[in-house]
């Protein structure tokens, strides 16, 4: 390729849409779990009267509405790609996804727009029980977005519920097979898990960083302690549920499973291949290390099962990109049996009451700390790169679904978007690394009151009124 050649306009057009969606997910990823964590240390305050509850659930509510903040933001972005990028796609899905969509904002969007200010700034101003409340619902809408937003991206997926009408749009037939699609039971309690993981990463991490400044700081204890239970549950369940959506896959996308396998040629005891490097050239898998008959175990549950190679299947049913989808999924599952490693010696230090007092422990959960970012990533990134080269799995190439936008604007755009973000996103994770840095102390005065909050418009009104009672000045009166 020469200097001045550029990406096609659609390879262009994925790695816009793959910029953003990356930038956005990690923190849905985070405040997903971290709503429920607000939900769980509000209770235990409520229900013990223990002040440590309390400062250590103001201590993460100003980092919930940092991270919340820009997870709205860099997704509102994503929405218009749709129009601008992939106008054949979103007329061809509109009738399934955009009421899906719908669906979202209208039961989780207007759940957490309504109840936010109260869970942020309410704790003085209304009830316990009531600001308690506030802060259930908060967490009962991130998870009821991902419900809608996981549907419709399992119905990419495994379209189901649908007829194709004589103009190539996807009209829904059974509403309850397209929101129920075969992949979403397991999609949606993967993604979830996957988000308390993060959370519990990064609560740990910050707990340890801080308990090896100060051991005895209580706050610290409480978040370690917290984490570590979440790792040493939920990590081993994360590896059940993950096995079980591997067999889900295996059913409904087998092209997917075997480049994430690296599964060339079709044999029984097939190896589950730790390392090496897809050739899609030679139709194999060079220089691989692996652990004979594994894959036939896990995928078919026999290990005299047969599993079906690439080779077997046309090749324009290949992912695109099989080293991307190769790695990324070992990347996943290497840091998933790190998170079980880490929950289970804190399990095992907790029984012999070294929990808080095991320096090397808390290195490994500040180093353990992105983790969970890095490894839902790696499994958003599996799941489209091994759904290519189809939008909708088998029935809408992405080929066809890009607008017709030429590569020159689509790579103007994307440069436009990188700069913007890496700029944006960038300074908000620098502010977010600086708050988890601030040691946890007692009586958090958690996010600041007073502030205006512009929600209906850009009036600076309430900052004038603000402003002029701090000084003592009579507030102007309106002209009759």
């Amino acid at each position: 390729m020469s200097a001045l050649e550029l990406p096609s306009a659609v390879n262009l057009a994925r790695a816009q849409f793959a910029l953003t969606v990356v930038w956005h997910f990690l923190f849905p990823a985070f405040t997903i779990g971290l709503a429920s964590y607000l939900a769980v240390l509000e209770g235990f305050w409520l229900r013990t009267g223990k002040a440590v509850y309390l400062d250590t659930y103001r201590y993460w509510l100003r980092i919930f509405a940092v991270a919340f903040a820009m997870g709205v933001v860099s997704g509102l972005v994503m929405s218009y790609q749709f129009g601008t990028n992939w106008s054949v796609f979103a007329d061809r899905t509109a009738p399934v996804l955009g009421p899906l969509l719908g669906y979202e904002v209208l039961t989780a969007f207007f759940l957490e727009a309504g109840f936010l200010g109260v869970m942020l700034f309410g704790l003085e101003r209304v009830g316990k029980g009531l600001h308690f409340l506030a802060t259930c619902l908060v967490a009962i809408g991130t998870l009821t977005s991902a419900f809608w937003i996981l549907s419709a991206n399992s119905w990419m997926q495994t379209p189901t519920g649908h007829v194709l009408g004589p103009d190539g749009r996807f009209n829904p037939a059974d509403w309850w097979a397209i929101v129920f699609n075969p992949s979403f039971p397991y999609r949606f309690a993967h993604t979830v898990t996957g988000a308390y993981l993060t959370t519990a990463m990064i609560v740990g991490a910050v707990g340890a960083w801080h308990l090896l400044r100060d051991r005895g700081n209580p706050r610290a204890r409480l978040m370690f302690s917290m984490a570590m239970w979440m790792a040493a549950a939920v990590a081993p369940a994360q590896l059940v549920i993950g096995d079980l959506h591997g067999g889900n896959s295996y059913e409904h996308q087998p092209a997917k499973v075997a480049a994430m396998e690296g599964h060339f040629v079709t044999e029984r005891r097939a190896p589950a291949i730790l390392f090496g490097w897809p050739d899609a050239e030679a139709g194999a898998v060079r220089d691989r290390i692996g652990i004979p008959g594994l894959a036939s175990l896990y995928l078919t549950h026999d290990l005299d099962g047969e599993v079906r190679g690439l080779n077997d299947m046309p090749r324009d049913l290949w992912p695109t990109n099989l080293p991307l989808v190769f790695w990324s999924f070992r990347i996943m599952v290497g840091l998933g049996l790190l998170m079980i490693a880490l929950g289970l010696a804190a399990l095992w230090l907790r029984r012999q009451g070294r929990l808080y007092d095991t320096p090397w422990l808390h290195r490994f959960a500040v180093g353990m700390g992105p983790s969970g970012l890095i490894a839902v990533t790696a499994g958003w990134t599996v799941t489209e790169a091994g759904r290519q080269p189809f939008t909708v799995y088998g029935a809408l190439r992405t080929v066809d679904s890009v607008s017709p936008v030429a590569a020159p604007a689509v790579a103007a755009s994307l440069a436009a978007f990188a700069a913007v973000y890496l700029a944006v996103f960038g300074a908000g994770i620098w502010y977010l690394l600086h708050l988890f840095n601030e040691a946890p102390h007692a009586h958090e005065p958690g996010p600041t009151p007073g502030q205006p909050i512009r929600t209906a418009g850009i009036t600076p009104a309430p900052a004038l009124v603000a402003g002029a009672q701090d000084a003592g000045r009579p507030l102007a009166q309106p002209a009759e």
